[in-house]
């Protein structure tokens, strides 16, 4: 096996495709690139077949930090549980690849994306799916390719549509559309959008349909190459489960019964009847036959099934729960479901209910992401919960599945478009989904009562948001476009097709596709009826809840925003946090300091002002003309150092602490006096000068002379010459003396002046 490299430019970037050099031991691997950025995606198919009712394919994107050049958090340093955008990158690739294998495939199937280079410019996710289908190509692995997945994004300037778009593009796009499958049709779609129409989105997808199919002939030119230098790929026989006539023709004998049992509105009892008649039905089977059988009975079982599901919707129009196509499941609608919590509500359609409760907090409260994205964090956090009681079932409770981090993303993605800008609500927003009853559409139930819950909170949403998901089944030639489905006929149809948006557009969808006759024309139609389904729900919600609350709850914190210069940031934080830990024990605020000297100072009842007010004494500048009540801190021969604002005091000097001379500042003032003062010179290095108000008298003897000759030298009487000790006197010769009017009657000296009061 020899290398090969094969490098391309497709929409303005360059990619490249390898092969021959890493994990030959594989079934297939591909080194696929855009730009710098570099995955490796293998793919390796057990030898042996399995024994299970279904396709086991297991998809994995290993995200590895060294591959932005970081180490991972933690105490070990050590990549662990995958983060959500690696599990979102794995369900991207696997929603493509899995219905394109053929039926009746029971090998096992691993796929393993591993990301080697990011180079914080493009993207690794989308790529990966091409590296997958060409590992699987070179394989010899048998599946409807090659397949690619596209992301699509729009300049908000231009108009242009851009394909897979870097960092810095989707920056400037109101588009985020990702987009897989074949030449000839979309399998999976995925988006998030700002409020785009109908019209433009369905542009976008006709558009990603073009470079996929450019994805795709860049994968058979590579595969030409490849066997050019390496010889003809061998495609490799694997058993598929082929069907019994006899079992298949025993089972449909049921058809009319299994039609009787779904034509039942309530899910659990249509369970119930559905499974009593598949137990009858495999009784009729001798317990030979039945361990012979023992694939093909429940997969002609569930054939059946499906069938009679689905010849009900195209012969009667009608479907399992006796609605029309178009029509919508009974809606109910409750707001403030909850006391004391941020925000909450109540959001049932039919039989799947949500319940949506919202919590605030401060910006610093956002989640951190550790990831090989240049993404550092995100203040809107929206998680979907998928208990086993609320369809009935037991089982484990624990971490999130794929399953319901997909649809927490998607919830996510649809309310994200219209929440207010950080500025304009400076909080970090989280809000989780409850699902307590579910028959199909939870997710779009969960966007519903999300609106609900940001609404009740008070927080002040652009527009209200409203989800349904949409259904499709090609039967006998016929196309039913299917609003508001229930589990069943996701199970069993041909599409789940999720679209959220406000009464202005989209805001995100959701698609897998499993009908290869999918044209745009049936897009266009199930975009046109969804956009109807939507209205009508959004109309039941804004009944209950017009609008957003005039402000938050009383239980919620209450957030402001103030800038302090930058230079005084470290004078609110202090020495090793202490100032700022100090305001907030004593206040019971949050504070959040930001590079820029943004502070959001959080909390309930006065704390927030209390707060405010401490930070703001610490940055404000004493001005001259100021007057203060402040505490004496020092005091030193020259004056009193009084503390004017946290961390500011200012020199009260000796000659202003008091009406008249004093010797020492003692003499008026100690440590801990309250003095009023004012401010009467702030200088170029930000000392203050300050004097004294309601000056006190001098104290008698503090100043004065004691005795004759003791005027004015600090209250001590001066000596007679005659009294100093051990001082000779100086032999001045015949130098004349000075007489005592001399120099103004004052023994020979100008005399000290005292200051005015």
């Amino acid at each position: 096996m020899s290398l090969v490299s094969k490098t391309f430019e497709l929409y303005g970037k360059t990619y490249t495709l390898e092969s021959g050099e890493l994990a030959k031991q594989a079934t297939g691997a591909t080194l696929v690139k855009q730009g710098d950025t570099t995955a490796l995606v293998t793919v390796v198919v057990s030898k042996e077949r399995k024994n299970y009712d279904f396709f086991p394919l297991t998809v994995d994107f290993n995200e590895k930090m060294y591959a932005a050049g970081r180490i991972p958090g933690g105490y070990l340093k050590r990549e662990g549980r995958p983060s959500e955008k690696a599990t979102l990158t794995a369900r991207m690739i696997d929603r493509p690849i899995r219905p394109s294998f053929p039926d009746g495939f029971r090998n096992e199937v691993q796929i393993v994306a591993t990301s080697l280079v990011a180079d914080q410019v493009n993207p690794i996710d989308v790529i990966c799916t091409m590296g997958a289908s060409l590992s699987l190509t070179l394989g010899g692995v048998p599946f409807e390719g090659p397949l690619a997945c596209v992301r699509i994004g729009r300049n908000v300037e231009t108009g242009e549509f851009i394909v897979n778009p870097t960092y810095e593009e989707r920056e400037n796009s109101d588009l985020d559309l990702e987009l897989a499958g074949t030449r000839d049709f979309i399998s999976m779609v995925e988006a998030g959008a700002k409020e785009v129409t109908e019209e433009d989105m369905l542009a976008a997808m006709e558009f990603g349909q073009e470079a996929i199919g450019a994805f795709c002939d860049a994968q058979l030119a590579f595969v030409e190459e490849w066997e050019r230098v390496n010889g003809p790929i061998v495609p490799k026989e694997y058993i598929l489960d082929q069907p019994v006539p006899e079992v298949e023709e025993r089972i449909f004998a049921h058809y009319d019964e299994m039609y009787a049992a779904l034509s039942d509105a309530d899910k659990l009892s249509r369970i119930a009847h559905v499974e009593e008649l598949k137990e009858r039905i495999r009784a009729e089977f001798t317990e030979e036959e039945q361990l012979e059988w023992e694939r093909e009975i429940p997969v002609n079982l569930k054939k059946l099934e499906k069938k009679a599901m689905r010849t009900m919707v195209v012969e009667t129009g009608e479907r399992v729960d006796g609605r029309a196509a178009d029509e919508i499941r009974p809606i109910m609608v409750k707001d403030s479901y909850l006391p004391l919590v941020h925000g909450s509500g109540l959001f049932q359609r039919g039989q799947t209910q949500v319940l949506s409760v919202l919590s605030l907090g401060m910006l610093n409260e956002g989640q951190r992401l550790d990831t090989i994205e240049p993404v550092e964090g995100k203040r809107y956090m929206h998680q979907y919960n998928f208990p086993p009681f609320c369809t009935g079932e037991t089982g484990r409770m624990g971490s999130p599945k794929r399953r319901e981090i997909g649809h927490g993303n998607l919830a996510e993605r649809a309310l994200l478009p219209v929440l207010p800008d950080e500025n304009e609500f400076p909080y970090a927003i989280r809000v989780v989904s409850e699902v307590m009853e579910s028959n199909g559409s939870s997710s779009m139930a969960s966007t519903c009562a999300s609106c609900l819950a940001l609404m009740d909170g008070g927080v002040p949403i652009k527009r209200p948001v409203s989800g349904i998901a949409m259904g499709l089944i090609q039967e006998e030639g016929k196309t039913v476009v299917l609003s508001d489905i229930q589990g069943i006929e996701d199970f069993l149809g041909d599409m789940d097709f999720k679209v959220t948006g406000t009464e202005r557009g989209i805001t995100a969808l959701q698609m897998d596709n499993k009908a290869t006759g999918l044209t745009f024309d049936i897009l266009r139609a199930a975009l046109e009826q969804a956009k109807q389904g939507r209205a009508f729900i959004l109309g039941k919600m804004l009944d209950v809840i017009p609008g957003p609350r005039e402000a938050t709850r009383e239980t919620a914190p209450r957030i402001t925003s103030i800038s302090i210069p930058v230079d005084n940031i470290r004078d609110v934080i202090g020495k090793g946090g202490e100032t700022i830990r100090g305001i907030q024990d004593e206040t019971g605020a949050s504070i959040d300091i930001h590079e820029d000297g943004t502070v959001f100072v959080g909390g309930v009842g006065d704390s927030v002002e209390a707060a405010i007010e401490r930070i703001q004494l610490i940055v404000k500048v004493p001005e001259v003309g100021e007057e203060y009540t402040g505490r004496v801190v020092s005091i030193q021969p020259f004056g009193a150092f009084v503390n004017l604002l946290p961390g500011k005091d200012g020199l009260l000097h000796i000659s202003r602490v008091a009406q008249g001379r004093v010797d020492k500042v003692e003499d008026v003032l100690n440590v801990g006096d309250e003095v009023k003062v004012k401010v009467i010179e702030v200088d170029d290095r930000g000392k203050i000068s300050l004097d004294r108000l309601d000056k006190p008298e001098a104290p008698a003897g503090s100043g004065e002379d004691s005795g004759e000759n003791g005027g004015g030298f600090g209250g001590r009487a001066r000596r007679e010459r005659s009294d100093r000790p051990g001082r000779p006197r100086r032999d001045h010769g015949d130098r004349p003396r000075r007489t005592p009017g001399d120099n103004g009657g004052h023994g020979g000296r100008t005399p000290r002046r005292h200051h005015e009061g």
